[in-house]
This record gives structure tokens, C-alpha cells and sequence, in this order.
């Protein structure tokens, strides 16, 4: 059965009939149910085969509630003060875990980070087969249907990856970082392509690349100095504003498999940012090439402005490489906070294999709060960059960079 995307903040998903008032759970008892709804209240009902015992879930704007259905025994988190939201871009989800006997719910992206309601049962054999007897999810009217995950919510989700040779029995114990082999076909593919020993930005021919890069950003008429003046208004046409600027540098070509080139250097000089967005459904790998990034994460792309904060912020140093996917990580914030040293990342972008409906943009929240398009383009191929940069080094008057960098803070 297929899910439909109604909701254009969610990432894209498989299609689903609103006609079809049950959906079959891909595995007995298990599973993550995401939705959308345009009311004050809403509900749906977890059945097994004869629709005499399950689980009733009903959101409403203070609270999630959850009883048995066939005696109406309520099954409540008392820490749960949290329903629906009224805030735009918001959508839902219900997690039901027979193994380990554990219902969540939330707001945004499936993760424990977002969790507004949970309820651990008395861990019994009766239990766990009353749970693992539920087969279907029976809709009322004014839920839209967006996604069913197969795996219910149980971890923390790692944000930092960890090649084979890399990782030891301590780290799969405490989930500190996520195997390359737990990424989809499409990131590994993405992995591979960035992760080597060789991908880095000082190379023989060019061992000074970075501070060139550096000198180029700080110096008048250099190239980079002057492309990022005239992206101030890039994301917000009427209040021109330097600091949310970065380079886009392009490698290769568009395929039609991602939004915009799939390979891009993006370069972060220091205290520049990105307004809030997300990646159009596509999967993701990025790694840091130089310097360091922090990272703001988003439960949902809300276009109405000061109504969300991220749930979590993390900094990523040079070499470390993390991702995104489809249904995580799609909404983020970066912003370079060291005053100093420029941040350069790679950041490689690709749709799913069964992935038809690509669409081509990031959608943005401007100054104002309102969610607007950006379209990845490029502000330079790589190669013609780096004989620009290079150029430009080699022509440099002698001590100009010193001068430059001392000037910054």
C-alpha cells in the first residue's frame, strides 16, 4: 500500500489511496505510522484480524490519548502535555513496538528526540502477543495518511558514520555512530564517492589550497569576495545580509538524480549561516574538508517565524561525515561559528531508487517567516574555481594574507 504526500513540508512517500480505510502493518505489531491532519482533534485505531481487540490513539490539541479497545483501559504518560500543534508544516506519527512492549507518538521527524507521548507495558508474554497480534491501522476521515515505516522507533538516531574498518564492538553497544552499512543503497553510494583518503582539499599540485581559499574570501577583488557581496540578497531579496551567504562550488554534472549537481564544495566563511530548509526528499551525505560547522536540527519545516526551536545541535569537525535521509535529518540550520577559519564541506545529494515525483528545490524560511524556494545552483564548476583561486594565490602581493586574517576579528 502506498502513501501520499499531501503535506509539501513532509518529504516525499510513497503514494496511498485516502479511499482505502485500512492499512496493513508491514509487520505484525510493529511499525511507525506518520499523518497529517487539518483538525482539532483527530483519531485512528490499531485492529488485529477480527477488529474486537487494538489500540484507540486520539490526538487532540492538549494531549495523546490511548486505551484497549475492547475494555477501554487507558494507557496513559503522565508527562504527556502535548497534542496536536497549530503550527504550519507540522505532521505526526505513532510508533507501536511489540518486541520491547513500547508505544511513542510525536511531532516531526520519527525520532525519540521528537517524542510528546510514551507508554511502556508491564514486560509479559501476554502482553507482547496482544501487541504482536495487531495487523491494521483503521483511519477515520480527517487524518491524511503520509507514510508507514516498517521498524518501529527504539534508538537514538547517530548522526556521525562509521566505515567497517572504523568501527569496534563499543561502538554498535552504545550507538555512538551509524555503520555505513545501516545507510540506504543510495547513501552508501554517496559514501563512497567522498569518504576516501584521497578526497581532500590540499592536494600536490595545490598544497595551499585552503588558505587560498582564505586569502580569496577576505581580499577585495578576489573572486570569492566578490561573489558573496552579491549573494546578500540571495535568500531575502529586500534585506541584504552578507553573513547568510555561502559558496556553492559544483563537481560534475546533473544527471536528473538530485536536486541541482550532485556533488557540491560548499564553502562557510566564518560566523556565515544558512537560513532553516530542508533537501527536497533526497538522500544525503555530507563531510567537512575543513574547518567545522554546527549543525541545528529541525522536527519540521515551520514557515511561521519563532513558533519552533531545534531539537538538537551538534558541531562536526574536519573529516567527520554525517547524512540525511529521506524521512531524517531533512530540516537543518548551518552556521559557522568559529570567527576565524572558513568551514568547506561536501555535500552530495541523490533521490531514492523508486523516487518518481523529484522535486527539484530546498524549500527555505526567509526573514519574514515564510517559506520560500531555493533552487541549487551553482556559483562555479571545480575546476575552473580552483585555477581561479589558484591564480589569484599566486599573484598575491607577499604577507597580504597575514595582514587579511589579523584584520578579521
Amino acid at each position: 500500500m502506498t502513501l501520499a504526500n499531501s503535506n509539501k513540508n513532509y518529504p516525499k512517500t510513497l503514494s496511498f489511496s485516502k479511499k482505502e480505510s485500512d492499512i496493513n502493518l508491514i509487520i505484525n505489531g510493529q511499525g511507525v505510522f506518520i499523518f497529517e491532519t487539518e483538525s482539532k482533534e483527530c483519531s485512528f485505531s490499531i485492529y488485529d484480524n477480527t477488529k474486537n481487540y487494538g489500540l484507540n490513539i486520539k490526538f487532540t490539541n492538549n494531549n495523546v490519548f490511548v486505551n484497549y479497545i475492547h475494555d477501554n483501559v487507558p494507557l496513559i504518560d503522565k508527562n504527556n502535555k502535548q497534542g496536536l500543534t497549530n503550527n504550519n508544516g507540522a505532521y505526526y506519527w505513532f510508533s507501536i513496538d511489540y518486541q520491547n512492549q513500547k508505544l511513542y507518538a510525536g511531532i516531526g521527524e520519527a525520532r525519540l528526540d521528537n517524542v510528546i507521548y510514551q507508554y511502556q507495558f508491564e514486560q509479559t508474554s501476554v502482553n507482547k502477543k496482544t501487541l504482536e497480534c495487531l495487523v491494521s491501522i483503521y483511519l477515520s476521515n480527517d487524518i491524511v495518511p503520509l507514510k508507514l515505516l516498517r521498524d518501529p522507533i527504539t534508538l537514538n538516531v547517530p548522526l556521525l558514520i562509521k566505515n567497517t574498518d572504523e568501527l569496534s564492538m563499543e561502538d554498535i553497544s552504545t550507538n555512538k555512530y551509524l555503520p555505513v552499512a545501516y545507510l540506504s543503497p543510495i547513501a552508501q553510494k554517496l559514501y563512497n564517492c567522498i569518504s576516501g583518503k584521497n578526497f581532500i582539499l590540499n592536494t600536490s599540485d595545490f598544497p595551499d589550497f585552503s588558505n587560498a581559499i582564505e586569502y580569496s574570501i577576505v581580499t577585495p577583488g578576489c573572486w570569492c569576495y566578490e561573489t558573496l557581496k552579491t549573494k546578500s540578497t540571495e535568500f531575502n531579496p529586500d534585506k541584504p545580509n552578507l553573513l547568510e551567504t555561502y559558496l556553492r562550488i559544483t563537481l560534475g554534472q546533473n544527471n536528473g538524480e538530485s536536486p541541482g549537481v550532485p556533488y557540491v564544495m560548499e564553502i562557510w566563511p566564518p560566523m556565515h549561516y544558512s537560513p532553516i530548509h530542508n533537501h527536497g526528499g533526497s538522500n544525503a551525505v555530507i563531510r567537512v574538508l575543513h574547518g567545522s560547522i554546527n549543525v541545528s536540527l529541525y522536527a519540521y519545516l515551520c514557515d511561521q517565524k519563532e513558533t519552533i526551536d531545534p531539537f538538537g545541535k551538534v558541531d562536526f569537525e574536519k573529516d567527520d561525515i554525517t547524512w540525511i535521509s529521506p524521512t531524517l535529518n531533512q530540516v537543518h540550520k548551518l552556521n559557522n561559528l568559529d570567527e576565524r577559519t572558513t568551514c568547506i564541506t561536501i555535500q552530495c545529494y541523490m533521490y531514492g531508487n523508486n523516487d518518481n515525483t523529484h522535486y527539484d528545490y530546498f524549500d527555505y524560511i526567509d526573514d519574514d517567516g515564510k517559506k520560500q524556494q531555493f533552487d541549487p545552483d551553482s556559483d562555479m564548476e571545480f575546476i575552473k574555481f580552483k585555477e581561479t583561486i589558484k591564480k589569484e594565490w599566486l599573484s598575491k602581493p607577499k604577507s597580504s594574507f597575514i595582514k587579511k586574517l589579523f584584520c578579521r576579528i
